[in-house]
């Protein structure tokens, strides 16, 4: 067969591996889209569907509520009852953890917790080669501080009222606790060996803040 006259092969073929190569450049912006496309063409099915014939397809279910937010008392961490100065000594204690639960406090104290019964916001519990620190925040009756302050002192605790708070302790050799209740809160360390300077005095005015 003659060649048409004009044409030039290599020309052609530019021609070629340049339209190939937009087509493949147009396929790959393309690329992401096709899901999109995909779904809007299915929901759009799906409505015309249901518009030929409602009874032929379900209903959407609702979308759900947003989760409630959460009260105060549960967005409350440890490092919140703490300040600077003691948070790091507990943190660069030589083998120090944390477990952080909402298990119910460490006290001897046993006879009143369970008349209590303290609803627990938190419990921070840290071990190190120190000692140990179980420290709760909780809610209770508003009248715990009173119970406190009746019951305590046969347990071998000595109460104080700084009201409207009722603050109790007892030191038992290297066992030291610590129960504070006021309008309805409650707060209460037990710290066995672990020696931190003004721990519970300061872990109160944070708790307090937090609570208040």
């Amino acid at each position: 067969m003659a060649r048409v006259g004009g044409r030039n092969t290599v020309f052609a073929w530019f021609v070629g591996i340049v339209c190939a190569a937009i087509v493949v450049t147009i396929a790959v912006i393309a690329a992401p889209l096709f899901p999109a496309a995909t779904t809007w063409f299915t929901a759009a099915a799906v409505e015309v569907q249901r518009f030929i014939d409602p009874d032929s397809v379900p209903a959407a279910d609702a979308e759900p509520d947003p989760t409630p937010t959460a009260d105060a008392g549960a967005t409350v961490q440890c490092r919140d009852l703490y300040d600077e100065a003691v948070w790091t000594a507990l943190r660069l204690a030589d083998g120090s953890a944390l477990v952080t639960s909402t298990e119910a406090p460490t006290t001897s104290a046993s006879a009143l917790a369970d008349a209590l019964q303290p609803e627990v916001t938190l419990t921070c519990a840290w071990t190190s080669e120190a000692g140990t620190i179980s420290t709760t925040l909780a809610r209770v009756p508003t009248d715990a501080g009173a119970v406190a302050r009746a019951s305590l002192p046969g347990s071998g605790f000595t109460c104080e009222d700084d009201a409207p708070l009722v603050r109790c302790t007892r030191t038992d050799g290297a066992l030291v606790e610590t129960i504070e209740a006021d309008g309805g809160r409650w707060l209460s360390t037990s710290r066995q060996g672990w020696d931190i300077a003004t721990y519970e005095e300061r872990v109160s005015r944070h708790a307090w803040a937090i609570e208040g």
